[in-house]
């Protein structure tokens, strides 16, 4: 049995078409179902749906043998190890799926340029702390960092923050709370990654996979 970790949302929509071209239909949608582990047409293939940001963790631990998870999540991981990459994960695969970027945002009316070039101290707000950390200091700008999970566009408008760090994709919610995007931090895709001790274990029908991921991948190129 091969178990495939996703999360439900934009990265379980998209990792449809490239598993329908690997042979594989998921049997249930996540969103009309209570279940965590649901059946594929294949036999030896299921899928259980876990937070975006727990899908390497599973796959780490071997709670399943490969999984897909944002470049945002892995980094972040990584950065939390303090750069050591993470054990027992294998990052084999850029889907081109679930595309994005990891930016900087400020409301409306913030002159955020001067502020940096004054060298003034900027409070952020983030739940990618690490990678914030990372980019302002390559920067030489000073911040406050401020751990948020969620709604992160109310910090600005409520003086919690000066800025946010989070994905961006069309920028319509930015917009829709009158914050603007002031600075790319980086392109953010999803990654196919793999337990490695899985990989020896189950080598034939995990390859066989990651190959029929990997011809979906270009084929949509």
């Amino acid at each position: 049995m091969i178990t495939l970790a996703l999360s439900k949302g934009r990265i379980f929509d998209d990792s449809l078409p490239l598993l329908r071209a690997a042979g594989i239909e998921v049997l249930e949608d996540p969103e009309q179902s209570r279940k965590l582990i649901i059946g594929t047409s294949r036999p030896d293939v299921r899928v259980v749906l876990v937070r975006a940001s727990d899908v390497p963790t599973y796959v780490q631990h071997g709670g399943a043998d490969i999984g897909v998870a944002g470049l945002d999540v892995l980094l972040e991981g990584t950065a939390e190890q303090g750069g050591a990459s993470a054990a027992g994960l294998y990052r084999v695969l850029d889907l081109k799926i679930a595309r994005c970027r990891l930016s900087v945002a400020v409301r409306a009316g913030f002159d955020y340029a001067a502020t940096v070039k004054q060298g003034s101290r900027l409070r952020v707000a983030t739940k990618y702390t690490h990678l914030a950390r990372q980019f302002f200091a390559s920067k030489g700008v000073h911040v406050d960092l401020i751990k948020l999970y969620g709604s992160m566009e109310l910090a600005p408008l409520t003086g919690l923050a000066d800025a946010i760090v989070d994905l961006v994709s069309t920028g319509s919610t930015l917009k829709a709370n009158h914050l603007v995007e002031v600075e790319k931090i980086m392109d953010i895709s999803s990654r196919l990654v793999v337990n490695p001790a899985a990989l020896k274990l189950k080598r034939e029908p995990l390859r066989a996979l990651i190959d029929a991921f990997e011809t979906a991948v270009e084929a949509r190129s």
